[in-house]
Parts: structure tokens; C-alpha cells; sequence
């Protein structure tokens, strides 16, 4: 079964030690996954941190991906969606903001 990663959604922040953005996805039509920080790595690229809550000394894993397959398809969507939006012309924003008028 292909995984399916829908409902990409970027927010952009004050970059600040590598972090640039927040990201959250819908998984296999089924379950909503937020809060995975987009950082970017000193030699280029990118890298996804998955959330984690600390109880005292110890970390718990809220959401991570326990293989390539799905790690892979997660990383390519959330990735693709931050770049076509860092990319993304003003142009095409005002240009689809005077259509709407």
C-alpha cells in the first residue's frame, strides 16, 4: 500500500538556528500530523524534526516515521511544498488577487 501524504500545509518563521518553517500533513486520509520543524542544513538542504514531548529527563516520540518508505514520501511532500513556496512569484499573487476582484 502507497502512503499518501495530502493537505500539506507550510508556515514560515523568523528563521533562527536553521528553523524556517512548521509543517503539518494528513496521513493516509486518516490522521492529521503537525508541529515538524523544517530546518535548513549547513551544507545545503533540508531536514525534518518530528515532534517529541519531554515528561522530567525522558523524551517520548509524539509522531515519527519507522521506515525509509514512508520517511521518504513525507520528506519529498513536505520539502517540495516549502520550496514551491519560497519560490513562489508575487506576481502570481497579485495576479490571482486582481482575478478574484
Amino acid at each position: 500500500m502507497e502512503t499518501k501524504i495530502t493537505e500539506v500545509n507550510i508556515m514560515p518563521v523568523r528563521p533562527k538556528e536553521g528553523l524556517v518553517a512548521i509543517a503539518s500533513f494528513v496521513l493516509d486520509e486518516k490522521v492529521f500530523v503537525g508541529s515538524i520543524a523544517i530546518y535548513i542544513k549547513r551544507g545545503g538542504g533540508y531536514r525534518l524534526s518530528y515532534p517529541i514531548k519531554k515528561v522530567g529527563t525522558n523524551r517520548w516520540d509524539v509522531f515519527r516515521p519507522i521506515n525509509a518508505e514512508v520517511g521518504g514520501a513525507i520528506e519529498e511532500a513536505i520539502i517540495t511544498a516549502y520550496e514551491d513556496l519560497i519560490t513562489l512569484d508575487i506576481t502570481e499573487v497579485i495576479d490571482d488577487e486582481e482575478e478574484e476582484k
